[in-house]
């Protein structure tokens, strides 16, 4: 970036030139990641090389959820947890957090779980752009459950533990009427074969709140986006009217 020109190289020049295909004089947006603003910028070159574009103007961008959401996603089977990493982008999430709880299938070691951390970056990084987040959500390496409960308790303001269980401490209406603007919520979502008991107790001794999902059983890769969704209702849309 010099001045009002950006010069766009690397892998974005064929994003733009041949799957997108677009033509000098039309506009993009560019986000830094380093406020939530949006610049928007006409192409004035498209050259095999780079793709050269000139700053139009700034917006200020309320795209972003107005509270951390943390995902704490035990692993789950096969290829589950690319598309839970994408929609849950989309959706909003701060920070994704695969966790190997006692009832997963899948084991990583740690070279392996770097690896797969770093594959699931690059998703996270495509579902930003895709949704026009204002920067991109961390997906970090897989945690034990012990760790990923400290990091929560350390990073949280709030720990929401949904539980296949009839009763609950606390109501989940009384729960989530609670949550607040400026806030950091760790979600914790078992993997397939749901939480061991001991899990829940740990996280419990941590003032985790117990929230119900409804009546019916749902998957894991859909019971942390049903979670999303209720942020984005609480925060963006109950908070408006």
């Amino acid at each position: 970036m010099q001045g009002d020109l950006l010069t766009i190289t690397g892998p974005d020049v064929n994003h733009i030139r041949n799957v997108l295909r677009m033509k000098p004089g039309e506009e993009l947006s560019v986000r830094t990641g380093a406020d939530e603003r949006e610049y928007r910028y006409g192409i004035e070159e498209i050259l095999e090389d780079r793709v050269v574009c000139r700053l139009r103007f700034i917006k200020e961008s309320d795209v972003e959820l107005p509270a951390r959401i943390l995902l704490f996603q035990g692993l789950p089977k096969a290829d589950k947890m690319e598309w839970i990493v994408q929609k849950a982008v989309e959706l909003g999430v701060a920070e994704i957090i695969p966790v190997e709880m006692k009832r997963c299938v899948v084991r990583l070691d740690p070279a392996k779980g770097a690896k797969k951390a770093q594959r699931w970056q690059t998703i996270a990084e495509a579902a930003a752009k895709q949704s026009r987040r204002a920067y991109i959500p961390q997906v970090l390496p897989p945690m034990t459950m012990q760790e990923a409960a400290e990091y929560a308790e350390a990073e949280a303001d709030l720990l929401l533990l949904p539980y296949e269980q009839k009763e609950t401490d606390e109501s989940t209406a009384g729960v989530l009427s609670n949550i607040r603007r400026g806030q950091t919520i760790a979600v914790f979502i078992g993997p397939e074969g749901g939480f061991e008991p001991d899990e829940v107790e740990s996280l419990r001794q941590r003032d985790a709140a117990i929230v119900s999902l409804g009546r019916r059983i749902l998957r894991t890769e859909t019971a942390g986006l049903t979670v999303l969704s209720w942020m984005i209702y609480l925060l963006e849309i109950a908070g408006k009217e």
